[in-house]
């Protein structure tokens, strides 16, 4: 978990970004999906561990149903203070395009007896990891499972079946859970 290559890729004289620094939740581990309107719009799914949010860029979106599998290519660590993040990063930036926040809310590790942090490393390193949101959209269980081709970033996001799953399509619900807006 090391947030170098984030602040790599950052101006911070010319963009409003947080700088990546460490930082935890007081309480329970949180999860941000941010719509994102760069080159190609796409939603980034964070997952805060060890104080920054492993992140995935989901170039369809995520989806509540259980039949479909979502693209999710493994991205930088951001810092934990993105999880509020809504703005436009200005042209020539990388990431350069307007972001808002579409779903927040906390998740909890299936099967966590060994402690959340080592269950997380173990389950990362080993290209499965099951979870269960509850957000104001996105909510239940959910299964990111890395490929097994040589681009070592691809994994899939998918929906467990259970009593959220739904074929309707979440996408539409299009505005920023903070602000409102859309992009």
């Amino acid at each position: 978990m090391d947030l170098s290559k984030y602040n790599q890729k950052r101006d911070f004289d010319s963009t409003t970004e947080p700088k990546g620094e460490i930082e935890k939740s007081k309480n329970e581990l949180i999860f941000v999906v941010q719509k994102h309107a760069a080159s190609h719009l796409h939603y980034d799914f964070r997952l805060e561990m060890d104080g920054v949010l492993k992140s995935w860029a989901i170039p369809k979106g995520p989806s509540m149903n259980s039949e479909e599998k979502r693209l999710a290519i493994l991205v930088e660590d951001h810092p934990f203070a993105y999880k509020d993040f809504e703005g436009s990063i200005p042209e020539g930036n990388y990431g350069a395009g307007t972001v808002i926040v579409w779903d927040t809310g906390t998740y909890t590790l299936n099967d966590d007896d060994n402690g959340v942090e080592t269950k997380f490393k173990s389950d990362l390193k080993k290209g499965l990891l099951s979870f269960v949101l509850n957000g104001k959209k996105l909510k239940g269980e959910f299964t990111l499972v890395r490929l097994k081709i040589p681009q070592k970033n691809a994994w899939l996001l998918m929906k467990k079946k259970d009593e959220f799953a739904t074929s309707t399509n979440i996408l539409k619900d299009n505005k920023s859970v903070i602000s409102d807006l859309s992009i």
